[in-house]
């Protein structure tokens, strides 16, 4: 059975004429629009006709009292907007360029980078590097490996329990878990607890979706269970006073656990090898080359 024909899409849409339509959408009148862009009204009119033969729809309803947009022209008017932020954006960076800027970094980091080791070295970076931006997002350390190798991610930050193979790959700083215990709790003189054992156990923790959450959920599962978490906030420090409250346990960096030392809580070692690890710096083999990336990464390792 031969397939029916389909219509050659014309995609060469000046960007000028979406900004025409935009106006038009803006002013109500094709004559207002016209004169906002500095056409005739015929040049107006013959280039929103030419727009309707590329979309191959009817765009406008013309009547004496101006122009209305068919649903056509409502969803062009939705995607014109985007286009055009998109462009005026893509300019400015592009300027950014020609006056000798090197643009952005995007940088993935997991939650005790973010949450701790990271801000402080970042703002001396950014002071010393005014002409780089730094894109950052938190992500989970697996995650961050898939966007770096998809190259959505300039450099990543991860725990070492995560294959980085294939990436160029700069140790970094220690990291280690601990748990945050209400003082009140019963644990005796304990110098370290097993995750399994804080499972038994009310928490409190992160967002869901940060990565440490994720990170805490995978390990839970490998035994089966699922953290039962009475309340879930927005940082340590509020996961600190709610323990110190009796709402229940916590996990957390060493680094962040120490600044709530003696404040109604405990910090216990966590027992489990996975608790003990070292963050990395990866990049891939291109991002490594490029001097913003290369720079931020030992900028952060000198520090």
């Amino acid at each position: 059975m031969t397939a029916p024909a389909r219509r050659t899409v014309d995609y060469r849409i000046a960007p000028f004429d979406l900004h025409l339509f935009a106006m038009v959408m803006a002013r109500g009148t094709i004559t207002a629009a016209a004169e906002a862009v500095n056409l005739s009204l015929a040049a107006a009119s013959a280039r929103l006709k030419a727009l309707e033969d590329a979309t191959g729809t009817r765009l406008l309803d013309r009547s004496k009292a101006g122009v209305t947009p068919t649903d056509a022209g409502r969803a062009l008017a939705r995607h014109a907007s985007r286009v055009l932020a998109e462009l005026e954006s893509l300019h400015v960076e592009m300027a950014s360029f020609g006056h000798g800027l090197r643009g952005t970094v995007r940088l993935l980091c997991n939650t005790a980078a973010m949450s701790e080791a990271l801000p402080q070295r970042l703002g001396r970076f950014l002071v010393g590097n005014p002409d780089l931006d730094v894109d950052v997002h938190e992500l989970p350390s697996d995650a961050t490996l898939d966007a770096l190798r998809r190259g959505s991610a300039d450099i990543g930050i991860v725990a070492d329990h995560v294959d980085a193979s294939g990436l160029v790959v700069q140790p970094w700083l220690d990291d280690r878990l601990v748990a945050l215990l209400p003082r009140r709790w019963p644990v005796g003189a304990r110098r370290s607890i097993a995750f399994g054992e804080l499972l038994e156990r009310p928490l409190v923790g992160l967002a869901r979706d940060s990565g440490l959450s994720r990170f805490l959920a995978a390990q839970a599962s490998r035994s089966g269970r699922v953290p039962r978490h009475r309340v879930r906030v927005g940082s340590f420090d509020a996961v600190a006073q709610l323990v110190a409250a009796g709402a229940g346990a916590a996990v957390m960096p060493e680094s962040a656990a120490a600044r709530f030392r003696g404040d109604g809580v405990r910090v216990v070692a966590l027992s489990d090898a996975w608790a003990r690890r070292r963050l990395l710096i990866c990049m891939t083999p291109e991002g490594a080359q490029l001097a913003g990336v290369r720079a931020l990464a030992q900028a952060l390792v000198a520090d």
